[in-house]
């Protein structure tokens, strides 16, 4: 702005030179100073086309940098995407693996309550024998007295084979039961016994 003022400056110095006698002289001082002015013009001008071009420089650097950092952003957001869907997969598969353990965990229950209801069974089974045994054994006591029949339990199977020890002499018993009925097996043991008490 300065320098356009004094460029109209020198102008209306060059045309009042021009009406009056000291023109030469004037001429060559305003001419001077025209000189000057464009000088200062001039530098102005490279100054600003410097600045200028700075300032572009630093706009394409900023422009650059934003370019960079919306580009982050994008890979950041892309990044942000596939962490969620891993996050979510884990989560499914997280309740995939909680189901499976509850059901798990039932069936372990359930085999626990297996477990002690077998060992309950076992023991009223160990109850059972105990009190069996000896009724059987009791029984079978009670037989052979009865029948006075002692039973060889190492024969083969399907024989029957055994002393009666009868009234008088002791006789073997040796029947096959694959040949004959179990009535005629019944009625022939049961003829052994001694009707006499």
């Amino acid at each position: 702005m300065a320098a356009f003022r004094d460029i109209e400056e020198v102008s209306q110095g060059l045309l009042s030179l021009l009406g009056t006698n000291h023109a030469q002289a004037q001429q060559r001082r305003l001419l001077g100073r025209h000189e000057q002015i464009l000088e200062r013009l001039l530098e102005m001008q490279d100054d600003a086309e410097q600045r200028l071009r700075e300032t572009l420089a630093v706009e394409e650097k900023v422009a650059q940098s934003l370019l960079d950092t919306k580009e982050c952003m994008r890979q950041g957001g892309a990044k942000l995407q596939q962490l969620e869907a891993e996050l979510q997969k884990a989560g499914e598969e997280d309740a995939i693996l909680r189901a499976r353990l509850r059901q798990l965990s039932q069936e372990l229950q359930e085999l626990r309550e297996l477990e002690a209801e077998l060992d309950r069974q076992e023991r009223e089974v160990d109850e059972d024998t105990t009190v069996t045994i000896p009724a059987a054994v009791y029984v079978a006591q009670l037989y052979r007295r009865i029948s006075k029949i002692e039973w060889d339990y190492e024969c083969e199977p399907g024989a029957i084979r055994g002393i009666h020890h009868g009234p008088s002499v002791a006789q073997p018993v040796h029947l096959d039961s694959a040949q004959l009925s179990k009535q005629f097996v019944s009625d022939y043991l049961w003829s052994l016994l001694d009707t006499a008490w």
